[in-house]
């Protein structure tokens, strides 16, 4: 009875004093302090808006062509008796020069016929008037009393007969070059048959096709054509002959009325005026055919900002970090547009910090932590020659070594380096005039580098081109010929061939111990 009552009492003993220890803990427990979360601005890379004068040049190509082009072809029939020795192909003439010549005896007989029958008439309706006269009648006589239509119809076929006398000579009708001779003499050749090809050489016409953004950034409209007040904007044609390059100048003349249905463009006419005479370049004229590339002469933009096409957010909006590193939307006027810049007439103002990088977390209004975007550059020192003594010290005064990562075999070949570059260094240093080459590498610290990135090289004849980068706070170190540098990666394959090394050796000194190379890697 008793063991079982001192058992009840032990396991209510047992539950309490653990009740009792949680308890205890649970009020020696520190209080947990709470805090509100702190929000971190999230950060964006901007660019200095700088304004800079900008003239937006349009490119095109095109083929020259000339404004006539036109087939020569016969009007009357005949044999063709003479051709002009500038009627081939390539010839030249000038205006009213005779070309062709066809056999016009025949229109010689019908135009004396066609004569002769005129006077005849013309004699009949003297004496009809006479006779008309002489009946003494005051009434006014009619016109075929007087043979007047048969006159005027005499007449007519002599007109006639002369026309067709004259349309056997064939003239230029303009200044001009030959395309094609088709027919020769001996030839007969009936009404509307086709002599030849010419073209006029007086002015040259090049038709540039331009979209809407071109026509924007040149200032015209469609339908525009130049006048004394407004002159079309320049153009500079070029193309290649012969293996050279030529240029030629003309101006846009006039734009099309109308947009091509199947383009979608607007065609700008370029003439030049006199491509085979005045605007010849070195004997090399603007010929009909050759294929050009056009520079137009864009409207000019005096203070037009240009930035990364990553600043672009939408169509025409960018981000711009105000005071108080506030962020702020703003609308902008573009003028021109590329696959890697905008070029900004209106919007924002010079100084302005315009945000380049995508907005993850931030909107209009939001606070950013502001970084400029532009990285910057390592600051390289020259190379000078010491003494041994004097690398000595400057390496003792230097910060810090960087401790390079060393496998066994870079251990080893390191180690047979030094013996060699301290046996020497021994021997030459007594003699302080004996000098040897010191490197100086400055590691700026930048935004977007963590790493060395070339071999740098000494030599006894003078510096070579030493570059490096690192994500660290500016250290200078100093070598001496046979030092390891803070990285041992080998020397890149470029500069082991400049020095006469094999590839993949490291510090490795030439026979007469004056050049070492000292490697920095990844």
């Amino acid at each position: 009875m008793f063991r079982k009552f001192f058992t009840l009492i032990g396991t209510v003993g047992i539950l309490v004093g653990g009740f009792g220890l949680i308890g205890l803990l649970g009020q020696m427990r520190p209080d947990v302090e709470t805090s509100e979360p702190q929000i971190i601005a999230p950060v964006v890379f901007y660019d200095i808006a700088e304004s800079t004068p900008v003239t937006l040049d349009v490119q095109a190509q095109g083929e020259v062509r000339p404004r006539t082009d036109i087939n020569l072809t016969a009007q009357v029939a005949g044999q063709v008796i003479s051709i002009s020795d500038a009627f081939v192909d390539g010839g030249a003439f000038e205006k009213g020069d005779i070309l062709v010549k066809i056999e016009d005896a025949p229109y010689r007989a019908t135009a004396a016929a066609a004569r002769a029958r005129l006077a005849q008439e013309e004699a009949e309706a003297a004496l009809a008037r006479t006779d008309y006269e002489d009946l003494g009648r005051d009434e006014d006589p009619a016109a075929l009393a007087l043979r007047l239509p048969q006159l005027e119809q005499a007449r007519a076929e002599y007109r006639a007969a002369q026309i067709n006398l004259n349309r056997t000579t064939i003239r230029a009708p303009f200044e001009g070059r030959v395309r094609q001779r088709i027919a020769g003499v001996g030839q007969y050749v009936a009404p509307g048959a086709q002599l030849g090809r010419i073209f006029s050489t007086d002015v040259a016409e090049i038709r540039l096709p331009l979209t809407d953004d071109d026509l924007a950034k040149l200032g015209l409209p469609i339908a525009f054509s130049e006048s004394e007040d407004r002159p079309g904007p320049p153009v500079k044609l070029s193309a290649i002959i012969a293996g050279e390059s030529y240029e030629w100048t003309g101006r846009i003349a006039r734009t099309d009325g109308a947009i091509d249905p199947t383009t979608r463009q607007v065609f700008a006419i370029t003439v030049v005026d006199d491509p085979y005479g005045d605007a010849a370049v070195d004997g090399a004229p603007l010929a009909m055919g050759l294929f050009v590339d056009a520079t137009i002469e864009g409207k000019p933009f005096p203070n037009a900002i240009i930035l990364p096409r990553s600043a672009l957010h939408g169509r025409d909006t960018v981000f711009v970090v105000k005071a108080g590193n506030i962020l702020k939307q703003q609308k902008v006027q573009i003028v021109s547009t590329d696959r890697d810049t905008i070029t900004i007439a209106g919007g924002i103002s010079p100084g302005d910090r315009v945000v380049t990088s995508p907005l993850r977390g931030a909107n209009d209004g939001d606070e950013v932590s502001p970084e400029p975007s532009n990285p910057s550059t390592l600051n390289l020192t020259s190379v000078k020659p010491t003494t041994y003594a004097e690398v000595t010290e400057t390496k003792d005064e230097a910060a810090p070594e960087i401790e390079p990562v060393e496998s066994d075999e870079t251990l080893a070949m390191t180690e047979r380096s030094e013996e060699s570059t301290t046996a020497k260094a021994v021997a030459d240093e007594p003699n302080a005039s004996i000098l040897e080459p010191e490197i100086i590498v400055t590691e700026s610290d930048t935004a977007n580098s963590n790493k060395f990135s070339k071999t740098d090289v000494v030599t006894d004849a003078g510096p070579e081109i030493v570059t490096a980068s690192a994500n660290r706070e500016d250290e200078t170190r100093r070598y001496r010929p046979g030092d390891r540098a803070p990285h041992d990666e080998v020397a890149d394959d470029l500069n082991a061939q400049q020095l006469g090394i094999a590839p993949n050796q490291k510090n490795v000194e030439a026979a007469d111990g004056k050049i070492a190379a000292i490697e920095t890697g990844e």
